[in-house]
C-alpha cells in the first residue's frame, strides 16, 4: 500500500474542516471551481438541463446536484448520496469563563456521543461561527484559533491511584472544562478555600475573577464589543490529519466520522458528468450526531423541498413527481465499525469488517439502518461494476446498534435506501483512524451509483 491521491485529498479536506461550518464552506468552494451555481432558498430557482447547482442552509448543511440532460417525467430519477457534516465534540457555553486558583477556564457542553477521555491532554483549538449584531444588522463569519491551544489536563495517577484498575470516570460538568491560561496579577488570589468546608462542585468555593483573554480574542476578531457578539465555537484537536502505519495504510484524524463520507460524496459528484435522465445529488446534513432534528438536519424539510423544486423545474405534475420519487434511489453514507484487534469479542463472529477491504453494507433487523435485501443487492452490483470488494456489518445481538440519517430519510421520502460506510476504529474519539485505500474505493462506488 502507499499514499494515494484520494487519501491525500481527504487529508487536505479534514485539515481545512475543524467544524461542520468549515466543511460546508470547503464543499462550496470545490463546487464553485467546477462552475456550480449557488441557489438561494429565499428566491425562485431557474434550473436548466445539465447544470451543476447547490444550496446551503444555516451555513452547516449543503445539497448539491447535477441536473440531467433531458427533462422527461417518465424517465427522470433521483440518485442521492446522503451524509452528515458534524462530529461529536465539546462546544463552548456562551457565558462560562471562570477561574480557580490562578487558572482561567471556560465551560463546555458535550455535543453528541463523545468519548470523554480522548479529549484529555491534547492541544485543542477553537473553531466555528461568530455572529456580530448591531444597528446595521447581522454579520456571520467563520473563525479558527489554534496557535494558542487550550488543554484539558488529566488528573495525575498519584492523585487517582486506582484509575488503571477501576477505569477513568469523568463528569462532563466538572472535568471537561479547558484551561485557557493564567489569571493576571497575584497568583494567590482566587485560590480554592479549603477551610470554607465547601464541595469543589460549589461555585462559591472559587474566585470568579479572571482576565479576559478569550473574550479579547472574540472582540478583536469580530471588531465589535462583547455585548454585540454571539458564537458557536467547538474545540478541536490541532494535530493535523495524516498517514499512519508501517506502510501508510492508515489515516489518523479527528472527524473521520463523518467528514470522510462527506468528502467521498463530494468527490463522486465532482468527477461525474451529466446523466441523460438522472439527477445526481448529494445531501450533506448537520446535527446527525444529536438526532437530526433541526432546521438543517436530516429530519428537516431541506431535502424534501429541494426535490420538490426540481420537479417544478421539470414541469412535473404532482402525480409525476410522486412516481419519480418512487423510482429513485438513495445511499446513506456514514462510517462503519472495523473489527477491533484488542476487542474482537465486541463484534459478531461472522461479520468482521476489515480496513482497506472496501465499503461496508450495514444492516439491522430493528431498522436502525435503512438497508433492505433489495438495496443491498443493488449496491453489490454497483461495487461489482466498479471492480471493488464489499463487506457486511451487523452488531452483536446482545449489543445496542447505532443509527444514521438513512432510516429518517427513507421513512419521510419513501425512497429505497441503503446504509453503507467505510470501516474505521476509534469512532467518536477526538482522534480516529481508517484505511487509506478504502477512501478511493468508496469514491469509485459512489461514482458508479450516480451513473
Amino acid at each position: 500500500m502507499a499514499r494515494n491521491f484520494d487519501a491525500d485529498s481527504l487529508i487536505t479536506f479534514l485539515n481545512a474542516s475543524p467544524t461542520s461550518y468549515h466543511a460546508v464552506e470547503e464543499a462550496a468552494q470545490k463546487l464553485q471551481t467546477l462552475g456550480a451555481k449557488k441557489l438561494d432558498e429565499k428566491t425562485s430557482w431557474n434550473l436548466k438541463p445539465g447544470e451543476l447547482v447547490y444550496t446551503i442552509r444555516n451555513a452547516s448543511s449543503i445539497i448539491a446536484f447535477r441536473l440531467p440532460e433531458i427533462f422527461d417525467a417518465d424517465k427522470n430519477t433521483f440518485h442521492i448520496i446522503a451524509a452528515h457534516t458534524d462530529s461529536p465534540c465539546l462546544k463552548l457555553k456562551p457565558n462560562a469563563q471562570s477561574s480557580i486558583a490562578n487558572y482561567q477556564k471556560w465551560g463546555v457542553e458535550v455535543y453528541g456521543g463523545v468519548l470523554y477521555n480522548s479529549w484529555l491532554d491534547r492541544d485543542l483549538g477553537l473553531a466555528g461561527r461568530i455572529t456580530k449584531h448591531n444597528a446595521s444588522g447581522l454579520h456571520s463569519f467563520l473563525a479558527r484559533m489554534e496557535m494558542k491551544p487550550l488543554r484539558i489536563p488529566q488528573l495525575a495517577i498519584h492523585l487517582d491511584r486506582n484509575v488503571n484498575e477501576n477505569g477513568l470516570i469523568l463528569n462532563a460538568q466538572r472535568h471537561l472544562s479547558p484551561i485557557l491560561g493564567l489569571t493576571d496579577g497575584d497568583s494567590t488570589k482566587g485560590r480554592y478555600n479549603s477551610s470554607a468546608n465547601l464541595s469543589p462542585n460549589s461555585p462559591s468555593a472559587f474566585s470568579q475573577s479572571s482576565s479576559h483573554g478569550l473574550e479579547n480574542w472574540l472582540t478583536e476578531i469580530a471588531a465589535a464589543p462583547l455585548e454585540e457578539i454571539t458564537f458557536d465555537l467547538h474545540l478541536f484537536d490541532t494535530s493535523p490529519a495524516g498517514y499512519g502505519g508501517l506502510d501508510d495504510e492508515f489515516i489518523y484524524s479527528g472527524r473521520l466520522d463523518n467528514l470522510a463520507m462527506t468528502h467521498a460524496a463530494l468527490e463522486a459528484l465532482s468527477r461525474e458528468t451529466a446523466s441523460k435522465y438522472t439527477v445526481q445529488m448529494i445531501a450533506l446534513f448537520d446535527h446527525e450526531e444529536v438526532g437530526s432534528t433541526s432546521a438543517q438536519g436530516a429530519n428537516s424539510n431541506l431535502l424534501e423541498t429541494v426535490l420538490e423544486r426540481c420537479n417544478i423545474a421539470f414541469g412535473n405534475s404532482r402525480e409525476q413527481a410522486l412516481a419519480m420519487q418512487a423510482r429513485s434511489e438513495m445511499i446513506s453514507a456514514d462510517m462503519a465499525h472495523a473489527i477491533h484487534p484488542n476487542y474482537p469479542e465486541k463484534h459478531d463472529p461472522e461479520h468482521f469488517p476489515l480496513l482497506n477491504h472496501g465499503p461496508v453494507i450495514k444492516g439491522n433487523a430493528n431498522q436502525r439502518y435503512a438497508t433492505t435485501a433489495e438495496t443491498a443487492a443493488r449496491f453489490k452490483q454497483v461495487c461489482q461494476k466498479a471492480g471493488i470488494p464489499v463487506q457486511n456489518f451487523v452488531s452483536r445481538s446482545d449489543l445496542a446498534c447505532g443509527t444514521t440519517i438513512g432510516p429518517h430519510l427513507a421513512a419521510s421520502l419513501g425512497i429505497n435506501t441503503i446504509d453503507i460506510g467505510n470501516p474505521m476504529l476509534s469512532m467518536h474519539s477526538a482522534r480516529e483512524m481508517c484505511g487509506s485505500e478504502d477512501h478511493g474505493m468508496m469514491i469509485r462506488a459512489l461514482r458508479m451509483f450516480l451513473q
